[in-house]
């Protein structure tokens, strides 16, 4: 008999050693996330793999699941420790080492194994870890999984029928790069910074953009799990600030950025100026409209009113849908549309066929960069990025908020902006013209100013953007107001950053 799951324990004790440490924090809406020793303890993930068996099963799908893990100093003994519960579940596991998290996504096709659980924090600092997992390719788990996964878990629910099996696949690396530059290569020869922070990425990325034709720059490729310079983040401005001045240095095409686990991917311009992701995908939706006819595109409500408004794009016949905010809400949903492509303002995009197969990777949403610049052979990326119209946008900022406390707070936001529209409230001198409640609030008044408040998903924080169409102050403005109401709950803290 397994024992149930504990909410604390004190390391450097018996019962630490003894009993399994799972904060019920940790499973957050789309994947499980703990501080390693004080949330979660080796025990605490032999749990995880035996619940994620046991939920499999459950599921009605055959118990063969892909693992891998990230490059930090801890993450193959967390893997170790997950694929010991998995076996005691009966569970047959292809383990393809280390990893990115796309390429664990890739293995699950190439392999034929129905499930995923890849171990990683991310981009998160330095002590965390974590789980991404799956059960139905392309998709990975939702809110319903999640919830199942944690009962199972905390209630030391466990179904071990044992019977198990394990196998590594070697030199699967080899096999996801291939798949990648299976390809022509580019027409035009792109001088690209590829950044990567010293995480996993480093290992692979640099190989597939030279693959395909590029001259590339190596910026902290090297593999360190300390992460000497920054995190592996592409929202970190150290980061972005880095791969700026490599740019400005030796005078690139661009600057590509890889976070901890690969997924994600961020752009600098030849000018040095940082593109948010959700302004790439409006340039990216241009193109790729251009190319197939009326598309579908899905996007998060952190993501610019661009989308919408774009004369080009309009042009194009281009529907957009806003949605939920977490790789696995936009994943389902673009799978469900059947949408072209999905754009995440964090950096996660999501192709489907002809490009992709549906999950987020940050070298194909790379590479469909490199393409769109091959295309325009007379246009620099700082020449399509002016195209756009202009609106001024705030960083994703992150007041710090506690897991236990950030959704009635987000409710209250919700609860505030929906009264204040129902008795025609001005805000920031305007009427409120709409409210999009599918994740949090994104307030919007008549001149297109908006705002946005929601939960985190992986963090103790909350998540606030603003953006403009009409100038800076309006920006600045919207943020006044919105932080205004958050500074009416003490729960909420200090942002990471602010405009």
């Amino acid at each position: 008999m397994f024992p149930k799951p504990k909410p604390s324990l004190t390391p450097n004790t018996y019962a630490y050693e003894s009993e399994p440490l799972v904060k019920p924090t940790g499973f957050r809406e789309y994947d499980a996330r703990w501080l390693l020793g004080k949330e979660i303890n080796l025990m605490g993930v032999q749990a995880l793999g035996m619940g994620l068996g046991t939920l499999i099963r459950e599921l009605g799908v055959k118990p063969e699941v892909v693992t891998g893990h990230d490059f930090r100093g801890y993450s193959a003994s967390v893997k170790n420790s997950l694929i010991s519960g998995l076996l005691a579940a009966g569970c047959k596991v292809h383990d393809i080492g280390l990893a990115v998290t796309p390429m664990a996504y890739f293995a699950q096709f190439d392999l034929d194994v129905p499930c995923v659980a890849m171990v990683t924090a991310s981009h998160n600092d330095n002590g965390w870890t974590g789980v991404k997992m799956g059960a139905n390719r392309p998709l990975t788990f939702g809110p319903d999984e999640m919830t199942r996964l944690k009962d199972i878990v905390l209630g030391a629910a466990f179904k071990l029928s044992g019977g198990g099996s394990y196998e590594f696949v070697e030199n699967f690396p080899a096999r996801y790069i291939a798949d990648l530059t299976r390809r022509p290569k580019l027409k035009r020869r792109l001088k690209v910074v590829c950044a990567c922070g010293n995480g996993t990425a480093g290992a692979f990325a640099p190989q597939v953009l030279e693959a395909v034709g590029c001259e590339v720059v190596r910026l902290d490729c090297e593999l360190d799990h300390t992460f000497p310079r920054y995190n592996p983040n592409t929202e970190d401005l150290k980061m972005l600030h880095a791969m700026r001045d490599e740019v400005l240095r030796v005078k690139a095409d661009v600057a590509l950025g890889f976070d901890g686990d690969g997924d994600r991917c961020g752009v600098v311009d030849n000018e040095g100026e940082e593109i948010f992701a959700d302004k790439v995908g409006v340039m990216l939706a241009r193109d790729l409209s251009a190319q197939h006819s009326k598309p579908t595109f899905v996007v998060d409500v952190k993501s610019t009113g661009l989308f919408h408004t774009d004369p080009v794009l309009q042009k194009n016949g281009v529907t957009t849908d806003y949605w939920k905010t977490g790789h696995s809400y936009i994943k389902r949903r673009v799978n469900e549309l059947n949408a072209l492509a999905g754009f995440e303002k964090s950096g996660h995009f999501f192709f489907n066929k002809p490009i992709g197969r549906g999950y987020d990777d940050g070298l194909v949403f790379a590479l469909a960069v490199c393409d769109m610049l091959d295309r325009n052979p007379g246009k620099t990326m700082a020449d399509l990025k002016n195209a756009l119209p202009k609106t001024w946008s705030s960083p994703t900022m992150s007041p710090h908020c506690d897991d236990e406390k950030k959704y009635a707070v987000v409710d209250a936001v919700v609860n505030h902006f929906g009264a204040a529209k129902t008795k025609g409230d001005k805000l920031i001198g305007q009427p409120i013209r709409e409210l999009v409640t599918v994740n949090g609030v994104r307030v919007t008044v008549e001149d297109g100013t908006w705002g946005l408040v929601r939960a985190s998903s992986n963090k103790p924080e909350l998540v606030v953007v603003v953006e403009s169409p009409v100038s800076e102050q309006r920006m600045r403005d919207m943020f006044k107001a919105v932080d205004a109401v958050l500074r009416t709950h003490p729960e909420v803290g200090a942002y990471n950053q602010t405009i």
